[in-house]
């Protein structure tokens, strides 16, 4: 069900306007944001690679705490919660600066980038969803590890990352460089 998402689907999102004469201190934004979901974009895998080593049997708990340890995010957020806790709180905040500050703003400046800030706020609903499942599914399985359960948490797993993945190009592709071109951020 979950890894069977329409929504990812490039054709229902609105087209990007090209904004031509940008400047390097204008596309600065843009690679900045840039650097923040390939921040996102390394946790997920290695929270992806741990997974399936766990699934498999092939790490302990020991060793799944010690490369947890090494990620930026855990070191930064290391008293807060539970890896995925911290992940997912990570993910939740930076879509809430974008939904409350960036996607209002970058809606002013014309019709087609109203449309995709309106089409990037309907996928944080869906990213949100699909990381409170993983929480959940992630905290069923440590309640009771069985194959049914290591199976769910990697399912909802994996349609998390195909749509944060996806989420996470289209956004810096919609609107990376208006961030800098319209002054934003």
């Amino acid at each position: 069900m979950l890894l069977n998402i329409t929504f990812l689907d490039d054709a229902t999102r609105p087209p990007v306007p090209k904004l031509e004469g940008l400047t390097d201190e204008q596309r600065a934004a843009g690679h900045h944001l840039r650097m923040v979901h390939d921040h996102l974009r390394d946790n997920m895998v290695t929270l992806g690679k741990l997974i399936e080593r766990a699934n498999a049997g092939t790490v302990t708990r020991a060793e799944i705490a010690a490369e947890t340890g090494d990620l930026a995010m855990v070191a930064n957020y290391r008293r807060f919660g539970n890896l995925c806790g911290q992940y997912c709180q990570v993910v939740n905040t930076h879509h809430s600066i974008e939904d409350a500050h960036i996607f209002p703003a970058l809606a002013m400046q014309s019709p087609a980038f109203r449309a995709i800030a309106d089409r990037l706020t309907a996928e944080h609903v869906v990213v949100h969803e699909l990381l409170e499942r993983l929480v959940d599914a992630l905290n069923a399985l440590a309640a009771e590890p069985s194959p049914a359960r290591f199976d769910e948490a990697r399912t909802i797993y994996h349609a998390l990352e195909r749509v944060l993945l996806s989420h996470l190009g289209w956004e810096e592709d919609a609107m990376g460089d208006a961030l800098g071109y319209f002054g934003l951020f």
